[in-house]
Parts: structure tokens; sequence; C-alpha cells
């Protein structure tokens, strides 16, 4: 798993407790009660896009893009290579490689259906 890669139950949350903030403004205020991980979790909202730690959202889901990309790549040529009859490349190194990019496709379908709904979300609130 990359350290670098944005939770998106994390970013769900984080807009959740926006729209509870904008539905209920008494909630904007933190509460002395809060866990520790809630407390970060709003001063990282309520400071902005100037936190420190921020993480460019563009860069990491383009960099996922092109993980799954290469994946794809890897996996095409490895097939081609099998099938041309290379020595050096075997069956189970080519279904591996299959399986790999057909998760990794799965997984980024899925996060992108997650921020659709995410978007479709934030859309539907109230103003």
């Amino acid at each position: 798993m990359d350290s670098g890669r944005v939770d998106i139950n994390n970013v769900l949350g984080q807009m959740r407790l926006l729209r509870e903030q904008v539905q209920n403004p008494a909630l904007a205020r933190p509460q002395q009660d809060l866990s520790a991980s809630r407390e970060l979790q709003l001063k990282g909202i309520q400071q902005g896009p100037d936190a420190v730690g921020k993480t460019d959202f563009h860069q990491v889901f383009s960099s996922a893009i092109n993980k799954v990309n290469e994946l794809q790549k890897t996996s095409g040529q490895l097939a081609e290579a099998y099938q041309l009859g290379d020595n050096k490349v075997s069956l189970s190194d080519v279904m591996v490689a299959s399986q790999k990019s057909g998760v990794a496709f799965q997984a980024m379908t899925q996060i992108r259906n997650r921020l659709v709904e995410a978007y479709q979300e934030v859309m539907n609130m109230p103003v």
C-alpha cells in the first residue's frame, strides 16, 4: 500500500462533517470531549487548503490512474511476449500480471464511483 494514498473514507467523513456543520452551526465549534483524531480532523478542515501536511488530491488521483495504466500495459506486454513464445515469460507471470491489473482497475472503478456519489451528495446539500 502507498502511504501517500488518500483514504476515500476519510475524505467522505470530512465531507459529511462539513455538511453537518453547515446544517447545524453549533457543531462547527470543537467540543472539549472530542477524541484526538476527531479534533485533528476538525483542525484540518478549519485551517483550509493551507493546512500543514495537505495532500494534493489531483496529484494522488493522477498517480493512481497512471499506476493502473502501467499495470495494464505490463500485463499486455507479458501476454504478448508469452504468445510469441518468449522463454523468459512463464504462464504464471502472465496470469499474475493479468490479475493485478484487473484488481487495480476494479479498485479504481470503485473509487471513481464513490467520488461520484460524494460529489452528488455535496451538490444535493442545501445552501
